[in-house]
Parts: structure tokens; C-alpha cells; sequence
């Protein structure tokens, strides 16, 4: 593999999911290079925007759930923050600090009825993604796109829109070429071309970044 910046603690991660599925080997490279976007991203203070249509986008919501808390490893506040809760001179805080988690920020654009709909009916339906990329992003934030296909519109748009104003586009799709290829700095496309099994891979790798981004995140304690 190409060399990473990675520690090999958070590497065995991916050789795991590689022996549990050799056919993914292929996509050790593309794998690891979106955890280290988003690890990268994180210690910039940036932020994970992901967006996908039916079943990716519950999905986005999956991947929101494993980086925004614990996912298999504790992530105990840092003593710094627990002192900042306790000054608040709160009956609760030492409660609290042993409640809350750290985590990776991150949004799943999948949600928000109010504005969707608001984009849909004023503007244009297939910029719905893209609107709030350009809103919420930033130079450095990561943005992901997942499509079977590879060529949903909406998604498509949110990506070109990340690549415009400097966010690392990453993109999750089948074996078959597609429109989003060209579009992603980092693009994973699974050996399937049917649907669901599409979805059967995407579940594995975007599991294995989790897993790799709060390794090296989250792994030692502050």
C-alpha cells in the first residue's frame, strides 16, 4: 500500500475488513485515504457533510451515528473540558462529563424537511444537498456522497459544489463507471454492480473508516 500517515494500530483495522473480505482488497488504498480526510479534517476543527438517496441515505444517517459518539472505543471528555463543566458550579456536571463523548462533527443533509422542501418548491429540487454544502462547508470539511449508481444528480451537485470551494469530496458506489468518479478526490467503488449488494459493501467499508478515524482519533486517552 502507499504510504499513510495512519499508525499501524489504526491500519489493523483495515486489514481486518480485508480478511473478513479479501475481494475488498482492492480498495485498501481508497479506504484508508477517505479515514485520513476526515481524521485531517477533524484536527483542522472541520466537519464530515454526507448525502445519499433511499437506502444511502440512511446511510448518511448510519455514518453520522458511528462518528458523532462512541462507536466501540470510550471517548471520555478531556480533562480540560470536565473543569470547564464543573466551574459551572452545576449539582449535574460531574454527571454530565461522565455522559458526554467526544466525537467527529458531523451532518447527515439527508434530513431537514423544512428547508428540503423549501428548496424543492423555490428553487430547484436536485440542489437540495449542494445548497446546504455551500452553506455549511468549508475549505478542509469533508464532504461524501453515496450513489449506487454513481450517477444520482443531487448527489452529483452536492460533490461539485464541495469540489468549487475546497472540501475533499469522497464518494461510496458500485463496480460500473460513473458521472461521480471524475467528481470525488477519493472514490470507493465496491466489486457489485446490483443494488443491493452495492449497499451489502458500502455497510462493511464506511463501518472500517469509522472504526479507523476513532482509532486514531479517540485511541489514547488525553
Amino acid at each position: 500500500m502507499t504510504r499513510t500517515s495512519l499508525t499501524d494500530s489504526t491500519m489493523g483495522l483495515l486489514r481486518e475488513l480485508v480478511g473478513r473480505f479479501p475481494e475488498l482488497k482492492v480498495l485498501e488504498e481508497p479506504i484508508w485515504r477517505a479515514a485520513e480526510a476526515i481524521c485531517n479534517s477533524y484536527r483542522s476543527k472541520g466537519k464530515v457533510l454526507i448525502c445519499g438517496n433511499g437506502g444511502s441515505a440512511s446511510d448518511s444517517e448510519h455514518i453520522v451515528g458511528e462518528l458523532m459518539k462512541a462507536f466501540v472505543l470510550p471517548r471520555k471528555l478531556p480533562a480540560s473540558d470536565v473543569d470547564l463543566l464543573r466551574k459551572t458550579g452545576f449539582a449535574d456536571a460531574e454527571e454530565m462529563a461522565e455522559s458526554l463523548q467526544r466525537g467527529v462533527p458531523a451532518i447527515a443533509l439527508t434530513g431537514h424537511p423544512a428547508l428540503s422542501t423549501a428548496i424543492l418548491n423555490d428553487t430547484d429540487p436536485l440542489m437540495t444537498f449542494a445548497q446546504q454544502v455551500y452553506v455549511l462547508g468549508k475549505p478542509g470539511d469533508v464532504v461524501i456522497g453515496l450513489s449506487t449508481s454513481g450517477n444520482a444528480r443531487n448527489v452529483m451537485n452536492a460533490l461539485k459544489v464541495g469540489r468549487a470551494f475546497g472540501l475533499v469530496t469522497v464518494g461510496l458506489t458500485g463496480s460500473k463507471a460513473a458521472k461521480m468518479d471524475e467528481l470525488c478526490d477519493v472514490i470507493i467503488k465496491v466489486p457489485a454492480e446490483e443494488v443491493f449488494k452495492i449497499q451489502e459493501y458500502h455497510l462493511p467499508v464506511y463501518h472500517a473508516i469509522c472504526l479507523m478515524v476513532e482509532r486514531e482519533l479517540f485511541g489514547s486517552e488525553d
